[in-house]
């Protein structure tokens, strides 16, 4: 199905004609996790139908990971060496009965550091309904690497004098969330995207 990108740049919009699976642009050399090296809101490109019908629901021809470190490379892991994973005072975590997998990188003696990421089948029509309001309504930067849509943002916490974010991949109707705070692996999301897709 055709897809329209629009890349916005300050009041002007230049439109740009591309399929949602099959993205040409190239990945930025920083993972978003760090706030490093990531395009701005104002570099943001977001993807909408254009064509008027609603998209079919697919099922997701990738299974859905089942274990939190195995997404993992093994740079990421010693990044995140002694960093508690599903601590139960963060709740539900691991495979959910729809399949979903939660991770929950924290420990529950810190204020405020923490990762969560979760892994979900979600369609082409919600998702990027969901991708477009983040990039047009709260300033999302999105761009298209390894043949996906990804978002993502960071903002000062307003307790502590740490950076939060939150980033998001969707590819094959699959969608990586991550939010984090004061906790964000250089290559976290990549390294979860080759695992996936790879």
């Amino acid at each position: 199905m055709a897809m329209k990108a629009r890349l916005l740049t300050g009041a002007a919009s230049v439109g740009l004609i591309a399929l949602l699976t099959a993205c040409g642009a190239a990945s930025p050399e920083t993972d978003a996790g760090t706030g490093k090296g990531t395009p701005t809101p104002e570099s943001s490109a977001s993807v909408e139908v254009t064509d008027g019908r609603s998209p079919s629901p697919t099922p997701s021809a990738i299974a859905l990971p089942t274990d939190c470190r195995a997404i993992l490379s093994d740079d990421v892991l010693a990044q995140l060496d002694g960093v508690p994973l599903n601590d139960a005072a963060f709740g539900p975590s691991g495979v959910g009965e729809d399949g979903t997998l939660t991770c929950n990188w924290a420990d529950p003696g810190a204020d405020t550091t923490r990762l969560t990421t979760t892994i979900s089948t979600m369609n082409r029509g919600p998702a990027l309904d969901m991708l477009n309001a983040l990039a047009d309504e709260e300033g999302f930067a999105s761009f298209t690497p390894d043949g996906g849509t990804r978002c993502e943002k960071t903002w000062a916490n307003e307790q502590y004098p740490v950076t939060d974010g939150r980033t998001l991949f969707w590819r094959d109707d699959i969608l990586i969330d991550t939010r984090y705070s004061n906790l964000a692996p250089d290559g976290y999301t990549s390294s979860i995207v080759e695992h996936i897709y790879d």
